[in-house]
């Protein structure tokens, strides 16, 4: 299809869709849900050309006449929600997860305990509102709150819109400030599971002093500790590293239970070579030191870095929300000065 690729910008008049087809698109190149038909009268719909794929869309089928071909939408679909749940099961779901009562979750929504004992049994279909108040009282994430939005028979709310459009142009240029400020100090951008979206100079020299690790490739954090062939050898103090890693994992993906795509990552991580199986359960009563640093083997030092995450406070974009940038910073005179000679070095 090539340039003939749409996007599709759609508003409709009821948000809800009325008579439409959901189907799950496995496509190599586009994944999403795929709307088949869709007869809500009063939609409108206008159309661009855009020469790209935007994995992880809603993605129309529009097949009356020359049509035929894949349009998508700017509102993102979670790829890693169970689609199998009803708006009902979901809810209750959540509910388990923060640990609140009907009644304790019906005054923090400001509903009935009736009205929402009805909705989760599926005796009652939830407004589009309070299927909204529902998912802020719960804290659900945004991705998951476009979730139950669906499982609703809703359409998504937030977009997620990526690092490239213009209209998350002022956040990426902060992250690059900051990133720049930082210098000689590594920086790297990181989704949600840990993927390097952007990094820093200072991140790119370090990388470079392992082999196999250079910043020429994509990189993935956790992957790059437990892989035998990635940092794993260079780590002093791995399996404490790897460990803390873990646990920070299963939490996340305890926070989110539909997360399919952290629990299936989760399990990638521990079935590396040599990952002892205790890790899989979660140590509650784990005390964890209230520092970690991670030290890294290179010729004849060991540099110590520690790290610190910084997120954005208020965004209402599913990519922003779900971006994080990670700093690290020498834990001693030694690394600092490693870090200060690879900076006067590349000048």
């Amino acid at each position: 299809m090539g340039s003939d690729h749409l996007r599709l910008q759609y508003w409709i008049t009821s948000s809800k869709f009325w008579n439409a087809k959901i189907v799950w698109n496995r496509h190599s190149t586009f994944r999403g849900y795929s709307i088949v038909s869709w007869n809500r009268p009063g939609g409108i719909c206008r159309t661009n050309s855009q020469n790209a794929s935007v994995p992880g869309s809603l993605f129309l089928l529009a097949g009356a006449g020359s049509y035929n071909r894949i349009v998508s939408s700017q509102l993102p679909v979670p790829h890693s929600t169970n689609r199998n749940l009803n708006f009902g099961a979901l809810l209750r779901r959540w509910r388990a997860v923060r640990h609140l009562s009907q009644l304790e979750l019906a005054l923090d929504a400001d509903i009935s305990t009736r009205h929402l004992s009805c909705v989760e049994t599926g005796r009652a279909h939830p407004s589009r509102e309070i299927v909204l108040r529902l998912a802020e009282a719960l804290q659900v994430p945004l991705r998951e709150r476009n979730a139950l939005l669906l499982a609703a028979g809703y359409a998504p709310l937030y977009r997620d819109a990526g690092l490239d459009v213009p209209e998350v142009e002022a956040a990426r240029g902060a992250m690059e400030f900051l990133m720049a400020q930082l210098e000689p100090n590594p920086v790297l951008v990181v989704d949600r599971y840990w993927n390097t979206l952007m990094m820093n100079a200072g991140a790119k020299r370090i990388l470079a002093l392992f082999p196999g690790c250079e910043s020429g490739t994509p990189h993935n954090g956790p992957r790059l500790v437990f892989d035998p062939q990635g940092l794993r050898p260079f780590i002093e103090n791995w399996e404490v590293v790897a460990a803390r890693i873990i646990r920070r994992l299963q939490r996340e993906a305890a926070d989110n239970p539909s997360d399919e795509t952290m629990k299936c990552f989760l399990e990638e991580l521990l079935g590396y070579p040599n990952v002892p199986s205790r890790w899989r359960k979660l140590d509650l009563d784990d005390a964890p030191p209230p520092f970690l640093t991670i030290n890294y083997n290179w010729k004849d030092s060991t540099l110590r870095l520690f790290s610190a995450l910084t997120t954005f406070g208020t965004p209402l974009d599913v990519a922003l929300q779900e971006l994080r940038i990670e700093s690290l910073f020498p834990a001693d005179e030694a690394t600092r000065t490693v870090l200060n000679r690879l900076t006067e070095k590349a000048f």
